[in-house]
């Protein structure tokens, strides 16, 4: 069975990547438009495809369009982490996914979004859900960080030394986080 992964991030996607590919033939799906500045989408991306090299999961990933996630926050800039902002960039992000599911053929579709800490598994598949009913296609709602999900991604992480960054991705997000933490793990 073929599933479509939307992954995050390298390190999100080890996890799931251990844990789901015995049952799936897994397509990395890199649909982050969130991501700023360019140069660290391309950075992670970069470490997207470092990670499948390892692995016998494709990469596929659309051209990076910023302005797709500005306009579709728009008005939300302040809100809170993991408040309505946050619920918009899911929702970008997995109908995008559900559609190239669908089109693609994808007997279903996933997100690495839930192995973060910081990321409530609930509005991410609720958003999984629906993308699902839109496009006519089917979601694995998942939560990635049970049994130590977070912990062991830390730990693959570390193992192929691919680089952790310390924010969600947006600009309204790492104004509000505390200095830049990110690092490759060695």
């Amino acid at each position: 069975m073929r599933l479509l992964l939307h992954a995050c991030c390298a390190p999100c996607s080890t996890v799931v990547l251990e844990r789901l590919s015995e049952k799936w033939d897994i397509t990395l799906f890199y649909h982050n438009p969130n991501i700023y500045p360019s140069g660290e989408y391309e950075k992670r991306l970069g470490e997207v495809r470092c990670l499948a090299a390892k692995t016998p999961a494709p990469v596929l990933a659309p051209e990076y369009d910023h302005a797709e996630f500005l306009d579709s926050v728009r008005g939300l800039e302040s809100e809170p982490e993991g408040g309505a902002r946050c619920i918009r960039c899911y929702e970008l992000r997995l109908r995008r996914t559900a559609r190239e599911a669908r089109e693609l053929g994808f007997d279903a579709f996933a997100s690495t979004l839930t192995v973060g800490p910081r990321k409530r598994a609930s509005d991410i598949n609720a958003c999984g859900d629906a993308a699902a009913r839109e496009y006519g296609a089917v979601w694995l709602a998942e939560d990635f960080k049970k049994r130590d999900g977070y912990k062991r991604s830390v730990e693959l992480s570390r193992e192929y030394g691919l680089y952790r960054q310390s924010y969600c991705g947006c600009e309204f997000a790492r104004n509000i986080s505390s200095g830049d933490q990110s690092e490759r793990m060695t």
